[in-house]
């Protein structure tokens, strides 16, 4: 057993959960030091692993990274998704409207502020803790600079630029015109780099009929995950419903392999992909 992931997927599973480190400690009836080491990665008791996982009401396999993980609050999977990026070197995204990978410099502001406007009418702890964890994941991507990727849905696109970024929240007139431009600059930012080609950065665009779900594939050299995620990049903690699956196993990595190379293919790459895309924001602005 790997203690690191076991300690991984307690604090996922804590953060699914929604109980508090403290109010886990006091039912298991440890000191919060210990359930600090746990989530470190310290050497844990099969029958403490048995009596988390009841608690948190899931196998102990779960615990022990074997088999599927789901995840129905977006803080938890991108708890989970911030480990897996720190091993991937390579990632592979099928659909959406854009990558947290290729986003501007300045999208996590753009999110962090509309996302706490948003907070202000609904209170909720769990926005801060998101775009932390958005926050961290970005720093992971600039640190380890993997070979990404990303095919994207002209359809979502679409709807992105129509509904600006954070679709859906309660938000002021002025600052969904903001979101709308956000997601312009988005748009564009995707265009050039598609005309520049950056080193290890392939990106296509996919036409409609867009695919039904978005997934991503992360690798190393070792082994690989599956993540299916029906949440966009700039989904709201408190709006978003879905369910996040995780895997590992050989028969899901294939599967979904294959049909990403299969969409690869039917992609529009390179300048052409550009061209489409900028005529598509045109489009858009026209009305």
């Amino acid at each position: 057993m790997r203690f690191d992931e076991i300690g991984q997927q307690l604090r996922t599973y804590r953060l699914e959960s929604g109980l508090k480190a403290d109010e886990i400690a006091a039912r298991l009836g440890i000191s919060r030091t210990a359930r600090y080491r746990y989530e470190k990665g310290e050497v844990i008791k099969l029958d403490t692993v048995r009596r988390l996982a009841e608690m948190l009401q899931l196998s102990p396999l779960a615990l022990l990274g074997i088999g599927v993980d789901y995840f129905s609050r977006v803080a938890s999977f991108l708890e989970r998704e911030r480990h897996i990026q720190e091993e991937a070197d390579r990632q592979l995204q099928l659909a959406g409207a854009f990558s947290l990978a290729l986003a501007s410099e300045g999208f996590l502001q753009i999110l962090r502020r509309l996302s706490q406007e948003a907070a202000n009418m609904v209170p909720n702890s769990a926005v801060d803790q998101c775009l932390i964890l958005l926050a961290q994941r970005r720093l992971v991507l600039e640190q380890r600079r993997p070979r990404i990727i990303a095919m994207l849905s002209e359809a979502a696109i679409r709807r992105f630029l129509t509904d600006g970024i954070c679709a859906g929240l309660p938000l002021a007139e002025r600052s969904r015109a903001e979101a709308r431009a956000a997601a312009l600059t988005e748009a564009e930012n995707l265009a050039n780099q598609m005309e520049q080609a950056p080193l290890g950065v392939q990106i296509g665009l996919l036409p409609e009929p867009e695919p039904i779900n978005q997934a991503m594939i992360f690798r190393n050299r070792e082994r690989g995950f599956v993540k299916s995620n029906p949440f966009p990049a700039d989904a709201h903690p408190t709006w978003a419903q879905g369910i996040v699956s995780v895997t590992s196993a050989d028969d899901a990595l294939a599967v979904h392999q294959r049909v990403t190379e299969g969409c690869w293919r039917q992609a529009c790459k390179g300048m052409a992909a550009a061209q489409r895309l900028r005529i598509l924001i045109a489009e858009v602005q026209a009305g």
